[in-house]
């Protein structure tokens, strides 16, 4: 549903959000007093310098100066568009997104309608599937597949007809409807450009979502004998389907806390499992596994288990997948390997050995670490010199991408043990001069004397931001809103907000401001600390919102002397500059 989210929703979300739980479950978090602290995600670096605070709801790095809020944090991290973000901190505290009537961003506007179109031919296939005169033949196939009624409906899963024009003719009503299909690629331009016709046709359809639930593309698998057997939809602006997994959706719907994954190769496997009451298995569309891909998956559970034929086109595929996940593979994320025996896929052979062998199977699949050392072993006599040699070859640029970490120590230490040598000379050999020279450098924290300088508008900002709840304490500020000062608006916006919303983090009032230009302004100062825990900060505020009123005083003094110069001054400004330079006198 388009439209803009209230303003109001996100800040309870933000109140519903804990940044830390948000953020350590990407990003390795360490408590050091009050904050917490990792090495920042976003840039290269040993010495920890991204600090998160619990008590602000708000990280920021002193390293490379990355910043903000739970939401920002997903935009960066995770690449998610601000929407998407809300979605999925709105999903884990197990809330609705409202919607305001009468908005729609840009990007709604031009893809709105290609969502719309994808779920209408969603809704068709599924109707086909039950109305259709040779829908039995898809029926009769799904039965024999041993899927429920439920489960195909809970995938959404449907029916294209056989037919050159089926679709087209359901929802390609005008010229507009007929490019939007194309554009989509449920429709394809005949040769010549004599007209288009359906993609999918006498084929099982399998509707792909996004994280929000959104029909973005198909997957079909044929009945007859035509070929390919499965068959995709085409790249789009709305489907890229290299970043997106099938049944991610579904899983995150069925299941509320994820330990595990299971990367499967295809939609009747993943539809298969879920019958089985195995709701955790996703399926690539048609792809390698990415790092894209891996990054999701991680992002959703700490442990992925890969399933692949035992074969050697599956040990390829496996092998392909560990180089991909090397990357990505922090403290905490775990990866395995499942090969499955000659000749089953996930959905033969778990109706031949049921739920519990099969889940079993997967608590026994081989770890990343033993596959990926007993593949470079394979055809090396590691008894000899020159075999332990190639070895170490071999693994040296593999091992060189795992991140800074005890998983990367570890695996150092492994092929220390079977090189037969010390594992802290082979880790000097991992990292060349010219890479180390590419690292951006550590860069200390700036010293809290550095605020000292501020004026007293900023002064006053930041003490509001890092304690919110000092707005309460004060009736009204000492003066009205002006444009004497710069920053004063921004200044009585601030307390306005904080006075008639009290409760809010540092975090939830920067949202306040996103999308605005003085957002940047107060995400710098947002990350103002005192210089001492026993500072009386109300005491510190009322003394600079002193300052702010002589400031004030003297720049409409010099603004009425100015005037008087130019012209007489009426009654009311002569007694206003009477009042003015009154106040200056000593004990005013």
């Amino acid at each position: 549903m388009a439209g803009r989210i209230p303003q109001m929703f996100i800040d309870d979300l933000l109140t519903r959000t804990d940044i830390v739980e948000v953020i350590d479950a990407r990003v390795q978090l360490k408590q050091a007093g009050r904050e917490y602290k990792a090495c920042c995600p976003f840039h290269n670096e040993k010495t920890p310098s991204f600090t998160v605070s619990q008590v602000k709801q708000f990280y920021h790095c002193f390293g490379c100066g990355a910043h903000g809020t739970a939401i920002t944090f997903l935009m960066e991290f995770e690449h998610m568009d601000f929407v998407e973000a809300v979605e999925e901190l709105a999903h884990t505290a197990g809330l609705e997104v409202p919607r305001e009537a009468g908005y729609a961003s840009q990007t709604q506007a031009g893809t709105q309608p290609l969502y719309d179109l994808l779920e209408k031919a969603s809704t068709f296939y599924q109707q086909q599937l039950r109305s259709h005169p040779q829908a039995g033949r898809a029926v009769d196939y799904l039965k024999q597949r041993g899927l429920s009624g439920e489960v195909a409906a809970r995938f959404g899963v449907g029916f294209a007809p056989p037919g050159w024009d089926n679709l087209l003719t359901a929802l390609g009503t005008d010229e507009t409807a007929r490019k939007r299909l194309q554009e989509t690629g449920l429709v394809i331009e005949r040769s010549g450009g004599s007209g288009v016709y359906d993609r999918f046709r006498d084929r099982i359809q399998f509707p792909i979502h996004d994280r929000r639930g959104r029909t973005i593309g198909f997957g079909g698998r044929v009945l007859g004998d035509d070929t390919p057997k499965y068959l995709n939809s085409p790249e789009s602006s709305v489907f890229h389907k290299g970043q997106e997994l099938y049944g991610l959706y579904e899983v995150r719907k069925a299941m509320r806390k994820l330990e595990r994954l299971l990367v499967v190769e295809g939609y009747m496997d993943v539809v298969a499992l879920a019958q089985f009451d195995i709701n955790y298995a996703v399926a690539t569309l048609g792809t390698a596994t990415t790092p894209e891909h891996l990054e999701r998956l991680f992002r959703t559970a700490p442990e992925v288990v890969f399933c692949f034929d035992g074969d050697r086109a599956g040990r390829a595929a496996a092998w392909r997948a560990l180089e991909n996940a090397l990357s990505v593979l922090r403290d905490g994320r775990e990866a395995r390997f499942l090969f499955l025996p000659e000749g089953e896929d996930p959905d033969s052979l778990v109706r031949q050995i049921g739920k519990e062998k099969f889940e079993q199977q997967i608590g026994e699949a081989v770890h990343l670490s033993d596959f990926f050392f007993d593949q470079l072993a394979s055809g090396l006599d590691i008894d000899s010199i020159d075999g332990r040699a190639r070895l170490v070859d071999q693994a040296r640029p593999l091992l060189a991408r795992l991140p800074d970490s005890v998983f990367r120590q570890l695996m150092i230490e492994r092929l220390g043990e079977l090189a037969r040598t010390d594992a802290a000379r082979l880790e000097e050999r991992f990292e060349s001069p010219a890479e180390k020279e590419k690292q951006q450098p550590d860069r200390p924290a700036p010293s809290p004397r550095q605020h000292s300088e501020r004026s007293p508008i900023r002064e006053a900002i930041a003490i509001l931001l890092h304690q919110p709840e000092l707005a309460q304490r004060l009736e009204a500020l000492p003066f009205p809103p002006s444009e004497l000062l710069p920053g004063i608006p921004l200044l009585s916006e601030l307390f306005e907000l904080l006075q008639q919303q009290p409760g809010l983090t540092t975090g939830s009032v920067l949202e306040h401001w996103r999308g605005r230009e003085e957002a940047r302004h107060l995400s710098k100062l947002a990350q103002w600390k005192p210089l001492a825990d026993d500072i009386d900060l109300e005491a510190e505020l009322r003394g600079h919102l002193g300052r702010i009123t002589r400031l004030l005083a003297e720049r409409r003094i010099g603004q009425l002397l100015d005037e008087e110069h130019k012209h007489p001054l009426n009654s009311q400004e002569k007694q206003e500059l009477k009042e003015l330079l009154q106040g200056r006198q000593p004990g005013n």
